[in-house]
């Protein structure tokens, strides 16, 4: 079961279980499928490693808000964020641990033959294929950085 199937399956779970927050949460993944779907370009079809890009970005996006609205005193909207958030979470794949990143990466700069902090986008670029969803963007970035320097 690809994960659209597997969103559409949970949705009934939740009305059927009348949980608010993970209904939202995934309306709003399962609109963000479809509208991909049907993106020019799309074919109709929405492969599992897109949906994946879509609910890192989505996750991304809760955190950010919940950030902005704990510094504005709204702690019930930033509850929300992050409950939907960690809703999301659940359908990507496990995130890597500190040193199973720094393991990675360590191989990936091996392969390219980096040395140097000029040539941090060779190996980012090959970094972010093959850790997308497993590992954040900024924190490869940072590892990768502190790995060359």
């Amino acid at each position: 079961m690809n994960l659209f199937d597997q969103i559409s399956e949970d949705i009934k779970k939740a009305m059927l279980a009348r949980d608010k927050v993970r209904l939202e949460a995934l309306r709003g993944v399962k609109k963000e499928f479809l509208e991909a779907k049907t993106a020019k370009g799309a074919n109709g079809e929405l492969s599992d490693d897109t949906a994946t890009k879509i609910m890192v970005k989505m996750v991304k996006q809760r955190k950010e808000s919940a950030k902005i609205y704990q510094e504005n005193n709204r702690a019930e909207l930033a509850e929300n964020e992050l409950a939907e958030a960690a809703v999301i979470e659940e359908y990507l794949p496990k995130q890597l641990s500190p040193e199973e990143l720094e393991a990675e990466l360590k191989a990936i700069i091996a392969e390219t033959g980096a040395s140097s902090p000029k040539e941090m986008g060779k190996v980012m670029g090959i970094a972010t294929k093959r850790l997308a969803g497993k590992a954040e963007g900024k924190l490869i970035s940072a590892k990768v950085k502190e790995l060359l320097a």
